[in-house]
């Protein structure tokens, strides 16, 4: 049986950094234990102060094919560039003008929820183009 992968991100704003991802990938946040409206009314139950609620999100793939990702927050902020990065596969089976044109309208939508564009490659000519972009926390990925 295939093991399940996670994707964890360390990161200063769980929630927010979650909630990108939610947009940049059609995820959900992860819904609560049963018995629990939010993540808040779970959290006070457990007695999680305040302060401390937004130390993790997680959000995952409705439709259950994903990665779940989960997002913890940390002290420190980003010191360099990611050694592994996400690839946003938002084209798949596009060439061309089409491929490209899909791309840059989901990097224009991602600006719109914080993320910052990069650079557009295009290596030869080919027709299999992509854009590099930074998260809302500077994470790098790429539209591919």
């Amino acid at each position: 049986m295939a093991r399940e992968l996670q994707v964890t991100f360390d990161c200063a704003d769980p929630a927010a950094l979650a909630t990108f991802w939610c947009a940049a990938l059609d995820y959900e946040i992860e819904t609560p234990p049963p018995g629990f409206a939010d993540w808040d009314a779970f959290l006070e139950a457990q007695g999680v102060p305040p302060e401390r609620r937004n130390d993790a999100s997680a959000c995952v793939d409705p439709d259950g094919r994903g990665p779940r990702l989960f997002f913890q927050r940390v002290p420190e902020g980003k010191l360099a560039k990611n050694r592994v990065h996400l690839d946003v596969r938002a084209a798949p089976g596009l060439e061309g003008d089409a491929r490209m044109a899909a791309l840059e309208e989901l990097a224009k939508r991602l600006i719109g929820e914080g993320a910052t564009r990069v650079e557009r490659f295009e290596p030869g000519g080919m027709s299999h183009g992509f854009i590099v972009m930074r998260d809302p926390e500077g994470n790098e990925f790429c539209l591919d």
